[in-house]
């Protein structure tokens, strides 16, 4: 039996790109009626975005399984009155448009809640509705640069992006825990509710320890690479053949039982600058250069196995292609027009429910169905 908790709910949304769909997505695995409304020829640009998933965009098939998908020219009499017909049937209207598209049209959050109270809207933008930002353009990357997370990302005098759309991401993770707040809060009171999230306003709230090191000590974390910016020793060192060991020590016990019987006393774990962990991160290349010597002697296998038996924290620094074959990795199937494909099942497992994706939908392959269905 699957786990459909939202299966009475009926979400429309006009969405592109990732935080939306992101978002529209999760209450689609969640058994919600996901309608995607999308634009007249190309529809979602994100199914433009690569050909890598038997000809499919990685973005998109990640993202929109589950859902259907109906093209709807709302600046149209026809289009707008089919989008009018469908809103009075939904619990939840989810758009990430430009700010202002949908008011040209009185099709936004505030025009349509007047009709329908019981609806929970949910505006999702790049830097909000107000202010000069509001008028920006709001990408990844440039958000990821604008609220400072390139900035403390890195290693040394060279920063970087996250190799993911972190933003965008975590846009749609909060929307989708918003969504599902107003949904309890409609359960008690009988009304809807307004949500507007931003791009900026996600990532700020992500950023808070960088910020408040920042605005409380003076200074933001050094870009420390992939080694830990307030832990040490605590990221990769290579073992003999170069296949990398990330390790993380989190406490003096570990600590000595690290120096004492991974490293066999090639580190004193009392000598003063190694005696506590901020005393380490100050002296982390000198540390990290003698753990590396040690390592570099040992095999992979032999690494593990010591860091196993001491109970010492360490993970296997993977390329994508070996977290492809993961052997922890759970892998659902699911349907789309180029055949069957596998993503990572739900992150959350619910004792005695199976979960299982909805397939992704061809451009419009729904129009017919919920043309008949809402068209009056």
């Amino acid at each position: 039996m699957n786990f459909h908790p939202l299966k009475n709910i009926t979400v429309i949304s006009i969405e592109q790109a990732v935080s939306a769909p992101f978002a529209s997505c999760r209450l689609a695995d969640a058994g919600a009626r996901v309608i995607k409304v999308e634009r007249e020829g190309t529809g979602d640009f994100a199914r433009q975005y690569d050909e890598v998933v038997n000809g499919q965009s990685t973005y998109f098939t990640w993202l929109n399984r589950g859902k259907e998908s109906v093209r709807v020219d709302i600046k149209s009499e026809e289009g707008r009155s089919l989008f009018l017909n469908i809103i009075a049937n939904a619990d939840v209207f989810i758009q990430n448009l430009a700010p202002g598209a949908l008011k040209k049209l009185n099709l936004h959050s505030e025009a349509l809640r007047k009709n329908h109270p019981e609806l929970i809207t949910c505006d999702i933008s790049g830097y909000g509705e107000e202010g000069e930002y509001a008028k920006m353009k709001a990408y990844d990357n440039l958000v990821q640069a604008e609220t400072g997370l390139i900035d403390v990302t890195g290693d040394g005098d060279m920063r970087a992006k996250t190799g993911i759309s972190i933003a965008d991401i975590s846009t749609g993770m909060h929307a989708y825990a918003a969504i599902l707040e107003a949904i309890l809060n409609r359960k008690e009171t009988g009304d809807g509710v307004s949500i507007k999230i931003s791009m900026f306003d996600s990532m700020a709230d992500w950023m808070m320890v960088p910020w408040l090191h920042q605005k409380y000590g003076g200074k933001a974390p050094a870009r420390t690479g992939v080694h830990h910016a307030a832990i040490a020793p605590y990221g990769p060192f290579k073992t003999e053949g170069g296949r990398e060991v990330m390790i993380g020590i989190q406490n003096e016990r570990e600590w000595v039982r690290f120096c004492n019987d991974v490293m066999n006393g090639a580190i004193n774990p009392e000598v003063d600058r190694f005696s506590r962990n901020s005393l380490r991160v100050e002296n982390r290349d000198e540390l990290n250069a003698l753990i590396q010597r040690k390592f570099s002697e040992l095999s992979y296998n032999d690494v593990l196995q010591r860091l196993k038996e001491q109970k010492i924290a360490y993970a296997s620094l993977n390329s994508m292609a070996e977290f492809v074959d993961h052997p922890q990795l759970r892998l659902t199937k699911v349907d789309s027009e180029a055949g069957t494909i596998e993503m990572a099942n739900r992150p959350a497992i619910f004792s005695g429910f199976n979960s299982t994706f909805g397939p992704v939908p061809a451009l419009g392959e729904h129009d017919e169905k919920i043309k008949k269905e809402f068209e009056k």
